[in-house]
Formats: C-alpha cells, structure tokens, sequence
C-alpha cells in the first residue's frame, strides 16, 4: 500500500525511535513520583466495559463477553476509565490516579492512534481549578524528566516551566473570532442561528444542517485554538453549557460549566470538569449525545445504568484526562505519536 510505514521492529526503524521511548519511561516515572508525593493512590481499572462512553463523535471497538452458558453479551472496550474511576470515587477513594491503555476507531495521524494510554487523575472534594495546579507541575515534570527546556510541535513552541495562561472560552471567542459566545447560550441550550451569524462575521463556513455544537466546534477549530498553547500552555476554562460534557454547572451560572482544556504548541493535552453528580442531569445529556450518535453515525451505544447507581453515591470531585503519549511527544520532540508507543498497531 502506497504509504505505508514500515514495520516499527524493523532495527534501523527501533533505534530512531527508542530515544523517544527512553525519555516516555523517564516521565511516567517522574508522574508516578510526583503522585505519590501528593497522595494519590495508582489504580488499574478495567478495559471491557458495559458502555465505552456516550460522547456523540468517539467511536469504540466492540467485542463480546461468552460466559460457561455460551451466552454472549456485547461488551466495548473503553475510550476513557472515567466511568470505572468515578465507581471508585463512590466506592470511597478520593485521590487516584490511573495510566490507562483506552481504544478509538477511526482515528489514526500524527496526534491519534487506535490505542493509545490516557492519564487520568480525580481529587474527591476538592474544586477543579486545582487540577490547573497539577496540569502545570506535570508539563513541568515532563520537561525535567525528558531533559527538556522547551516542548515543541510543528513550529510552535512553550517553555513548560512558565505558568500557564488562563483564558476562558468566551473571551477566547471575543478576542480571536470575534463572537459574543454567551450571548447564543439561554437556559442552558445554544442557539444555532446567533451563533451561525457569529460564524459568518468570523468568516467561518457552515452547513445548513450543522448544530450549534457544529459551528462551536468550526469556531473553535479555526479562529480559537490556532492561538492557544504559544510561548507558554493555556487552560481554556468555562466552556459553555451545550458543551458541558459530564462537567457541573458553575455555581450561580446557566450558561457555563466547571470544564477547561489544556493546550500546549497549539496540542489538547487535557480534558478536565468539575464533575456532574445530578444523575437525572447526567441520563439526559447521554440521551442527546446518543441521539446525535445515531443521527450522524447511524449508531448509539448503551448506558452504563451501574455507573449512574455509582453516581448517585459519588462525592463532589473534580476529573481530567490527559493525552500522556501527547505529553512525551511535547517533552521529547516527536513529530508522531507512533514514535512513542513501544508497539503501534499495524496499519492495514
């Protein structure tokens, strides 16, 4: 197949890439060191899980669970340990940490690979503006462990060791697009035609039937993020409602959630949220995204009823995941993130 890399075993192929993969062993350990020393505890959650997650645009690997009676019951593997790590959180813990190997389809690139490992950590009653504290002493860990005085990708560089901006999305909107994005958010919906009119003054194309999640999403891509992560990381934090995700609502807001992103070189490292324990609140926004799912991909996947048990019991905590195999990209100057996994998976 024309473009097709060669296989990764291949010695000449393995001694280009082992000082990436060196330097990703040094910053796991680092990570782990530095949890530790905060008093997390390191978990390992499962793979094979009921659901895979219920966000409209990420798309799991299915597979099938025989029990001794040969019935055979549909299983995924994860996208994310969310769902596992907060049964935790219910169960009692309230510091831990997981390096987790989670599962995508359809995604593959410089930046993407079918199986990859997500970092997670939560903090059980604790507010999620201190997982921006972590994000910034892990960039800094990072940079020491790879023997780094700068991340770099494409062009774009950060010093890992300056604080990072805090910029929230709606004056990311105002100051790089141009958009008043709160005033298209009411109730905690979005409307589409004030922000399709933002996006034409912004002079971002749009579809007639994309959503007001679409057009976010096309604002954000092309007007937004191509500022972020410059010179040094940004949080963009207070993402609008519609885009809540399993974030909570900010206290005294209806139109923002406890949710940021971290950005590096113009790279998401980071997802984190404050998070939604309001089970009714949490069953009805799966219910739009798989409703989505299943409009533009012509599929849904089933909710985790024993994760919304858990929820019930969870205690106020605060989340994030972060892309580590991105991170050691960053740190260690790889142009792909099949330079830093020990085994990519095969191209076919």
């Amino acid at each position: 197949m024309a473009g097709k890399r060669p296989p990764f075993w291949l010695p000449g192929r393995h001694a280009a890439r082992r000082p990436y993969l060196l330097a990703r062993g040094r910053i796991a350990a680092a990570l782990r060191a530095w949890f530790a020393q905060a008093g997390f505890l390191e978990v390992e959650t499962a793979t094979l899980q009921v659901s895979p997650g219920n966000e409209t645009h990420l798309h799991a690997f299915a597979t099938g669970l025989i029990g001794p009676d040969t019935v055979r019951h549909e299983l995924y593997l994860r996208t994310s340990p969310e769902f596992a790590c907060k049964k935790l959180l219910a169960a009692g813990e309230t510091r831990i940490f997981d390096f987790a190997r989670v599962f995508r389809n359809r995604e593959r690139g410089a930046l993407h690979h079918p199986e990859f490992t997500m970092l997670e950590w939560y903090r059980a009653n604790e507010s999620y503006e201190s997982l921006m504290d972590d994000c910034a002493a892990l960039i800094a860990e990072a940079a020491r462990a790879a023997g780094s005085t700068q991340f770099a990708f494409r062009g774009r560089t950060i010093d890992p060791f300056a604080a990072p901006e805090r910029l929230t999305v709606a004056d990311a909107f105002a100051r790089h697009a141009g958009v008043d994005l709160l005033a298209t958010v009411e109730g905690g919906k979005g409307d589409r035609a004030a922000l399709a009119r933002g996006a034409a003054k912004a002079a971002v194309a749009i579809a007639d039937d994309d959503t007001w999640g679409d057009i976010f999403s096309r604002i954000l891509a092309e007007r937004v993020e191509p500022h972020l992560g410059n010179g040094r990381a940004t949080l963009l934090y207070e993402y609008p409602l519609p885009q809540a995700a399993l974030a909570r609502t900010k206290p005294g807001s209806d139109k923002v959630a406890e949710r940021f992103e971290l950005y590096a070189c113009g790279v998401e490292l980071g997802n984190a949220f404050g998070e939604l324990t309001d089970v009714a609140e949490q069953r009805a926004r799966f219910a739009v995204a798989m409703d989505e799912k299943a409009r533009i991909h012509g599929e849904r996947y089933p909710l985790d009823e024993d994760f919304l048990d858990a929820l019930a019991q969870m205690p106020q905590a605060s989340g994030i995941a972060l892309g580590f195999d991105r991170l050691v990209m960053l740190a260690s100057g790889a142009e792909r993130i099949d330079q830093v996994i020990w085994t990519p998976v095969v191209e076919l």
